[in-house]
């Protein structure tokens, strides 16, 4: 084994761990914004984030968008005026 191949080696091993923390980082990051802004659906996010980047990554920014969205309070009724 020459020393190009270890060097390849060890630049396909730095390579392929990037991507692992990328994917990873990419996964936990709705969840993680979701929960700290005390989302109330901040599991789904979670759940959701980890799913479409599994499956295609077509709607993790939509996911990701939703983390950020805050729910508007629910609106109280109406009192009759006497």
């Amino acid at each position: 084994m020459t020393g190009y191949d270890i060097f390849a080696w060890i630049v396909l091993i730095i390579l392929i761990a990037t991507l692992v923390f990328v994917f990873c980082l990419f996964g936990w990051l709705p969840g993680h914004i979701a929960r700290s802004r005390n989302h109330p659906w901040a599991d789904a996010v979670r759940v959701a984030g980890w799913v479409t980047l599994v499956l295609g990554f077509a709607l993790w920014p939509v996911v990701l968008i939703w983390a950020y969205v805050d729910v508007p309070a629910p609106r109280e009724p109406r009192r009759a005026q006497p």
